[in-house]
């Protein structure tokens, strides 16, 4: 299969301003596994950005503590060991993910409802709702079965979805202490990614 060109006759790529364009895919492996969320990326811009943390680091240029000495090895560390990473050359075949948020959806979700984290109720066009929350994620959402992201219609921002229906505003709602009348928060779904040359 030519992931490349499946990607980029299939899924419109998301700007993200660190790492580049990625396009939001499902993949099965080889093994038969299926993954619902992949960020597929070409890896020129992260091996830059890598690139010049090092050289900040090195050169005490740190966002890391000086004084311990452990900031040229906390930042190889974040670009070598943390993430979940799948190779290209084990996926047998790419598809649409049900979990991604097409883009013009996703840029209707407007920052922070509170510190650290961003709730809003998303409408499906057969009139239906969910309630979405996420301490920082967006590239991918839990979705019940019977519901596709590409069936959303609207984004009402800072709410949440009552048991009864009701969409309320995150000012008027204290999601701690009337959290039994609140319906299921669908939150953000951890993902792979995949880099790959020539994307």
């Amino acid at each position: 299969m030519d992931v490349i060109s499946f990607l980029k006759n299939n899924i419109e790529p998301v700007e993200d301003s660190n790492f580049g364009l990625g396009y939001n895919a499902a993949v099965t492996l080889k093994d038969g596994t299926f993954l619902p969320c992949v960020i597929f990326r070409n890896p020129s811009i992260t091996i830059n950005l890598a690139i010049k943390r090092f050289k900040e680091e090195q050169s005490g240029k740190s966002i890391f503590n000086k004084s311990s000495g452990l900031g040229y090895r906390e930042i190889v560390k974040t670009f070598v060991t943390s993430g979940n990473r799948v190779n290209h050359y084990n996926i047998i075949k790419v598809e649409k993910s049900r979990h991604a948020f097409p883009i013009h959806i996703r840029n209707q979700i407007k920052g922070e409802t509170s510190m650290s984290w961003t709730a809003f109720v998303a409408r499906f066009k057969d009139g239906r709702a969910l309630g979405f929350g996420t301490t920082w994620d967006i590239e991918f959402f839990d979705l019940p079965t019977g519901y596709q992201a590409e069936d959303i219609v609207e984004i009402i921002n800072h709410s949440y979805l009552l048991k009864s229906g009701e969409i309320v505003s995150h000012r008027s709602f204290d999601r701690i202490t009337r959290k039994d009348e609140m319906a299921e928060i669908n939150g953000n779904k951890p993902f792979f990614e995949c880099f790959i040359d020539n994307l």
